[in-house]
């Protein structure tokens, strides 16, 4: 492979992170259980229709009016409440208790306004500080500090980085083409099973959000809102009993509510020449079912269930399980 420079020097790649997926930009993109412990097979399901998306009130109430509904903030375009979803058992998640997000340091000041009438008690960040290096820190309301939770992305915000730095199309082709984008998915996904370090900060926020009082809303995050957070809900999602299609659901709706901001962002690396062919970043820009279903697979090559996964893996004992759902559950 050639030698190529990394992002920072680039300047033309630097301005395409206020447009790319892994810089969210500050617009607004219009979209379209019980007590007992689950012990479900761990499985894919066919794609299904996103969730809808609920507007803006004028009013002070800014929470999303649909299961898993989009909420708009100026300066994230992934924003969701996970309230409203039912489970197999009849019960449902309880709204404004616990939200998904992409990154809130875009966050306009009307975004932090509007983000502050959640009234949140907790925010976790799960980027690494080199992403935040570039996607700036949380910009938060009065009195509210993100807690620092990293989770490895794999490299793959420096890979995206630096095949946008080479500004040359073979290098951008040999590090990104013939599968290569796709294969740094799935790897980053099975590390979601793998890594010692992703399962003890997704377990760490598990046992935070059962422990946590009954009416203190909580938002977790990465950079994108479609990875690292997308697989913390996929995973919430289960072991509350939603069934595994809904939960999927919630995962994939994160292509719709992307889907314009990442458009511009490849127009962008077109019109700039940073990129000749800009598709290649699709499969980064993207989640899949297939994806998932490399996760979905580690765990029952390793686990077997969902449950296990919980116990076993991200250290979820079944006392926690049962207080999970006692607080996000009515």
């Amino acid at each position: 492979m050639r030698a190529h420079r990394l992002l920072p020097t680039a300047p033309a790649a630097v301005a395409a992170l206020a447009l790319l997926g892994l810089a969210t930009p500050a617009v607004a993109v219009p979209a379209a259980v019980d007590g007992s412990v689950p012990t479900a097979d761990v499985a894919g399901a066919t794609a299904a229709e996103g969730p809808g998306t609920a507007p803006l009130p004028g009013t002070a109430d800014v929470r999303a009016a649909v299961p898993g509904g989009h909420i708009p903030l100026e300066g994230t375009v992934n924003t969701r409440d996970l309230g409203g979803y039912s489970t197999v058992t009849g019960h449902q998640i309880r709204d404004g208790v616990l939200f998904r997000s992409d990154s809130l340091g875009k966050l306009t000041d009307n975004g932090v306004t509007a983000l502050s009438r959640l009234g949140l008690r907790t925010v976790i960040d799960f980027r690494t500080p080199f992403e935040i290096q570039y996607d700036k820190p949380d910009r938060l309301p009065p009195g509210l500090t993100a807690t620092a939770r990293p989770v490895s992305d794999n490299g793959s915000y420096r890979l995206l980085l630096d095949a946008i730095g080479s500004r040359d199309p073979q290098v951008q082709q040999e590090m990104l083409g013939d599968g290569k984008a796709e294969a740094a998915m799935h790897e980053i996904y099975r590390t979601f099973v793998t890594n010692a370090d992703s399962r003890a900060a997704f377990g760490a926020t598990l046992r935070q959000i059962a422990e946590g009082p009954a009416n203190a809303p909580l938002l977790f995050h990465c950079t994108s809102g479609k990875d690292r957070t997308g697989w913390m809900s996929y995973a919430l999602l289960r072991l509350l009993g939603v069934p595994a299609a809904t939960a999927q659901q919630d995962f994939l709706h994160s292509n719709t509510l992307r889907a314009e901001s990442d458009r511009k962002a490849r127009e962008y690396l077109k019109e700039s020449g940073a990129m000749q062919n800009p598709d290649l970043i699709i499969p980064l820009q993207e989640v899949r079912t297939a994806y998932l279903d490399t996760a979905l697979a580690e765990i029952r090559h390793t686990y077997g269930t969902f449950t296990r996964y919980a116990v076993e893996g991200l250290g979820v004992d079944l006392p926690t399980l049962q207080r999970l759902r006692a607080r996000l559950l009515r």
